[in-house]
């Protein structure tokens, strides 16, 4: 008896272990699933989760049903009808053995097998859960395609339905026909003969079953693939053209009827036992396919529509222009011509002082380190790389912000205080809105602060106006432990005190924004979840903790808004006494008749992507879009709110279907939070992507493609690389406007082929972002797309010439050399370009950053063009009183610092020699002597001493500047910056016009 006792133990050990891993692998799911539960629920947003995953889990069990089904009783009634006797008894015996090594798992074989395919079926089906709800929820968009004369919502939220069902179906005749045609072999009811083929009849009966189904879902699909030509990409254009109306749709019919007819056959020959007719039809209908599917489309589109191509497939291009137009919102677009002057008349400017006044100057994209240097206080703050442009009230008047919040960035803390309780329960939080006048800088070359300091101050509010701490950001911890019981110590790091020598001060979340895990249950969970002991273990963690993830504002869109395309930058703004980051998503499609395609990823590509400073959208196409939702995330609470922006999109409105009580009509939407909606940048892209092609709405100057145009690549950046300039946000008043307002702006030049274009300007795009200021009213003019062409023959210079003229200017050149010395690295900052002088005016500000971790871009000059002429200065108001012969007409932001700037080489009077070096020598040396003294006060903590180094710094390079100015010069006339008592005339390019 002992002998059997330990393979005993050892036979119950391993059932044991299964169960036991089963339980982990079960309670780890349950886990997650639950969490996430929590988090819909704390955020107000269950019936997302769980209208998803009841749909997911609806449709996986009718895929797993249809496919299980279909197998299992395949390869059941195959089984049962397999015959008594073999013809044969060599083909039995080998029968036999196959028979008998499959016996004793059979049943598990003929059940497992069904439950196997049903689960990949189930897995497939349930991921096109979108398509499944669109269907039973689809509202119409009361607009019919020109083909067809079917509503447009047949196309994105039926047809993508019937397809997806009809592609499923086929794959379950496919798998379970293979199944049961295998299993009749197995068991002898076909059997491959010297002769011939054996089938019993009720192999013959299956298979015509099996092929009747088949080809009715073909010809199922051959009608479908009918309407699909009007969204096919094909061709050279979108949609149905020449050769698919008069050739592929009328085959493609036939193909239908004979798929029926040839399926008729089959169950004919089930009946009477004679499989010559359906053999025959099945040749008759590959042939058929092969010639009228492929053959005759080729020959009327070589030798029909070829030699008459412009002729015949005008009517199809009409159609595809007009539609494309609509799917992207461009055809209520407003088209002006704009006989633009290239001359620089005195005075131009006074019809746009109020645009002129606010022209941007500081570049979001450069001045984040100069926010980081002078505002974030403490290591373990951060700003972003890329800062936000944003307009406030400001005494009265509208002004253009560059505006970022003071995120946590744990990963600086000292490493020796790294540990779990520093980063998750100690670091929650960043502090504060930093905020910069777009058009003005101090003397030094600083940004002009409207929002600054801990505790945060400025013309947006203080610490009891609005809310500062930022606990959801795009740059939070993964998960943050908060909120403790009333009285008991803050635990929170919250931020450096207002006053000398108290030290950090401490804080306790007050808010609701997490699940709580201050049960034990909650805690083993999150524990699993983010796999760590020590939020099971730590005190850190009481009965009244939340915990704060997912914090990042885009991601929590996307989470409670599945069925949207988020805008790749939330940008924040202080509304309502609160921080809040604004989001844009888009309901698309691919689905849209006759409308162009575009993949999201290359159309939103710029510059902002390709660095890194922009999420790029996901690499999926698209060929309609609708910014059909405006979002806010509390960045204190996390909470989100969905508004329903475009309320007539067809597609929002049957996700509101499916989603009733998630998206708040705009109705609701403060005053405070529609006066910073802005227009979303990724749609913009996309737009200005088609427009480039489809600002032509002539079919025959479209096939002949006289007219495309391109976006520039950014000439800010190496020259070769190609990339496209981003579009910028100013205040700006457009020809045909009374005054200015908030937009979205880019140009256009010549098509570029095969990286070569000719860089004049063709076209300038302005989208306007300002949607009032009235709660719950949106301004009729939000939205408005506006279209400046300019007539080729003008010779407008575009953003490459205009940069071009300013590095091969010889006194900018000269100039920058200047600034060059002493190991400072000159920056180009954004160009800018602007209708405005009856022209087209360029705008670039130059900042100087000496070499160091410690060291930040000032602003230190402004480049201007406007034609051939090129204006240099230290501020905007100075360079544009040259470029227009000492006066603009217009006062820029800036003018209150003309002649308080450091000023440009002047023309020497005497030729100083080795006294003005000497100066030179001993300025520079100065200037790196306090580069460093900043450098060892800021790794000492010590910013009072590091801002006295820094105006040492300023100080020490004004006086190089001027000693510069003395040394004797090859060429005296080349002088970039006037003293503010004299305006000289604008400096002309060695290029007098634009290059062909």
């Amino acid at each position: 008896m002992s002998t059997g006792r330990p393979p005993s133990r050892r036979g119950a050990l391993t059932p044991t272990l299964i169960v036991v891993a089963l339980v982990v692998v079960g309670f780890i799911f349950f886990a997650n699933v639950w969490t996430d539960v929590l988090w819909y629920r704390q955020l107000g947003f269950i019936e997302v989760f769980v209208t998803e995953n009841l749909a997911r889990i609806g449709i996986f069990a009718a895929g797993f049903a249809v496919m299980f089904a279909a197998v299992f009783f395949a390869i059941r009634i195959a089984y049962h009808a397999r015959p008594v006797y073999a013809p044969d008894s060599e083909i039995r015996d080998n029968l036999n053995r196959y028979q008998a090594q499959l016996e004793p798992v059979r049943r598990v074989v003929m059940v497992g097998l069904p439950v196997l395919f049903g689960l990949f079926a189930g897995s497939a089906v349930a991921s096109q859960w979108q398509k499944v709800l669109l269907f039973f929820n689809q509202e119409p968009f009361g607009q019919a395609d020109p083909e067809f004369n079917m509503d447009i919502s047949f196309y994105l939220m039926t047809l993508p339905f019937l397809g997806f069902v009809t592609g499923f179906l086929i794959s379950v005749v496919v798998i379970a026909g293979i199944a049961g045609i295998l299993t009749h072999y197995l068991y002898g009811s076909i059997r491959l003969m010297e002769r011939g083929v054996f089938t019993s009849r009720a192999a013959q009966i299956h298979i015509a079953v099996t092929g009747a189904s088949f080809l009715v879902l073909l010809g199922i699909n051959f009608w479908l693939d009918r309407f699909t030509t009007v969204q096919s990409n094909s061709g050279r254009w979108a949609g149905a053209l020449y050769t698919d109306v008069n050739a592929v749709i009328p085959t493609k019919a036939i193909l239908a009827v004979a798929a029926v007819l040839v399926a008729i056959l089959f169950v004919v020959a089930a009946v009477i036992g004679k499989w010559r007719l359906p053999v025959i039809g099945t040749a008759m209908l590959v042939i058929t396919s092969i010639l009228a599917g492929g053959v005759y489309p080729w020959v009327i589109q070589q030798f029909q529509v070829r030699p008459s191509e412009e002729t015949l497939e005008k009517e199809y291009i009409q159609r595809n222009i007009d539609n494309t137009r609509a799917a992207y919102g461009l055809d209520k677009i407003q088209v002006d011509r704009y006989d633009a002057t290239n001359t620089a008349s005195t005075g131009a400017l006074a019809p746009d002082a109020q645009t002129t006044a606010n022209i941007r100057l500081l570049d979001p994209n450069l001045i984040s380190d100069a926010f980081s240097q002078l505002e974030q206080y403490r290591p373990y703050y951060q700003f972003p790389e890329a800062l936000n442009v944003d307009r406030y009230e400001v005494d009265g008047k509208i002004q253009d912000t560059v505006i970022a919040v003071r995120e946590l960035n744990p990963a600086n803390v000292a490493t020796n205080q790294q540990g779990w309780l520093n980063q998750h329960v100690v670091y929650t939080h960043g502090y504060g809105v930093v905020a910069a006048k777009g058009n003005k800088f101090t003397v030094d070359g600083k940004p002009e602060f409207l929002q600054s300091g801990i505790p945060s101050t400025g013309v947006l509010g203080d610490d009891s106006t609005y809310e500062p701490r930022i606990y959801f950001g795009e740059s939070s911890p993964d998960y943050s432990i908060v909120g403790a019981p009333d009285g008991a110590r803050a635990r929170e790091q919250d931020r450096p005190s207002g006053r000398e020598g108290e030290g950090e001060t401490q804080y306790t979340f007050q808010g609701n924004g997490g699940p709580n895990v201050g049960t034990f249950f909650n805690r083993v969970l999150y524990s699993i979840k983010f796999q760590s002991s020590d939020l099971l273990l730590s005190d850190g963690v009481n009965q009244e903790s939340q915990i704060l993830y997912d914090r990042n504002p885009r991601e929590r869109v996307e989470k409670v808004a599945p069925y949207l395309t988020v805008d790749g930058n939330a940008y924040p703004a202080v509304v309502d006494g609160r921080v809040k980051w604004i989001v844009d998503g888009y309901t698309t499609s691919q689905y849209y008749p006759y409308s162009q395609q575009e993949q999201l990823s290359d159309a939103t590509a710029d510059t902002q992507t390709t660095s890194g400073r922009a999420v790029a959208l996901p690499n999926s196409t698209v060929n309609y879009i609708r910014n059909s939702v405006k979002a806010t995330v509390d960045a204190y609470d996390g909470s989100v709110t969905l508004y329903a922006w475009d309320d007539q999109d067809p597609l929002l409105k049957s996700w509101q279907k499916v989603f009733p009580s998630t998206l708040k009509p705009y109705s609701e939407m403060s005053g405070d939070v529609m006066s910073h909606v802005r227009y979303p940048e990724d749609l913009f892209k996309v737009q200005r992507q088609l427009l480039g092609e489809y600002h032509v709405t002539n079919p025959s100057t479209f096939y002949q493609t006289k007219d495309v145009w391109s976006v520039p690549a950014d000439p800010t950046v190496d020259s070769t690389s190609g990339v496209k300039q981003p579009p910028f946000y100013m205040s700006l008043q457009m020809p045909d406007q009374d005054k200015p307002a908030f937009q979205l702006t880019s140009s256009f030049i010549p098509q570029i082929v095969n990286g070569n274009a000719r860089n004049v300007l063709y076209g300038f795009l302005a989208a306007d972002s300002d949607a009032g200021n009235q709660a719950g009213v949106k301004a009729e003019s939000y939205g408005k797309l506006r279209l400046l062409q300019i007539p080729p023959e003008i010779q407008v210079p575009g953003p490459g010439q205009a940069q071009n003229k300013f590095n091969s200017d010889p006194t900018v050149s000269q100039a920058l050399n200047l600034l060059r010395q002493g190991a400072s690295e000159v920056l180009n900052g954004n160009l800018l370009t602007l209708p405005v002088g009856g022209g087209i005016l360029y705008v670039q500000p130059v900042y100087l950053k000496s070499t160091g971790e410690t060291s930040y871009p000032t602003l230190q000059r402004v480049l201007v063009a406007f034609g051939d002429k090129v204006g240099f200065a230290p501020t905007l108001d100075e360079a544009l009183k040259q470029l227009f012969g000492g006066d603009s007409g217009a006062a820029a932001g800036d003018s209150d610092n003309n002649g308080q700037t450091p000023a440009g080489p002047a023309t020497p009077a005497t030729p100083a020699g080795a006294d003005a070096k000497a100066e030179l020598k001993a300025a520079l040396d100065e200037a790196n002597a306090a580069m460093q003294a900043g450098q060892a006060a800021l790794a000492a903590g010590d910013f009072a001493a590091y801002g006295e180094a820094q105006n040492r710094i300023a100080a020490a390079l004004k006086r190089a500047v001027e000693a510069e100015a003395k040394i004797p010069v090859a060429a005296p006339e080349a002088s970039p910056a006037p003293a503010s008592t004299a305006t000289p005339e604008a400096t002309p390019s060695p290029s007098p016009s634009p290059s062909n």
